[in-house]
């Protein structure tokens, strides 16, 4: 893991790799989607990623908080309790973790995604502690 105060990355050369949607998710078409890390935060919980996808219509399960940023293509998304919203190149949303929405590619979408996994309560307690003992160690 790279551990320097600054990582940047030109998205376009971020190397991605098949990753296969769940075929149990997929209601129409043959999606094929990619996707490359290219950052994990120090404590872990956090990462960055490039994802992209050809045209299909599926369901997305979010298992962690992910804020989207659309750039390139678009995507039109839905949820049980969300009105259908086309996100276009520029676009960015957030999905907060449990959600379930319906993903429709009409040809093609590339974005940038940051998933941030949430902790807890002990490790978030344990957090505290550790940032507390660097605080006071000086470290």
């Amino acid at each position: 893991m790279n551990t320097t105060s600054i990582v940047a990355v030109r998205l376009d050369d971020v190397e991605l790799r098949d990753d296969p949607i769940d075929p149990a998710w997929i209601r129409e078409g043959a999606p094929v989607a990619r996707s490359g890390q290219w950052a994990t935060s120090a404590d872990r919980t956090t990462t960055t990623h490039v994802w992209d996808c050809t045209a299909g219509r599926f369901d997305w399960h979010f298992g962690v908080d992910e804020i989207v940023h659309i750039v390139e293509g678009s995507v039109i998304v839905s949820s049980a309790d969300s009105e259908p919203r086309t996100l276009r190149a520029g676009d960015a949303a957030l999905f907060r973790a449990g959600t379930t929405a319906l993903w429709e590619v009409p040809e093609y979408v590339r974005k940038h995604a940051v998933l941030r996994r949430h902790l807890s309560p002990v490790a978030r307690f344990t957090q505290k502690v550790e940032d507390r003992l660097r605080l006071i160690l000086g470290r």
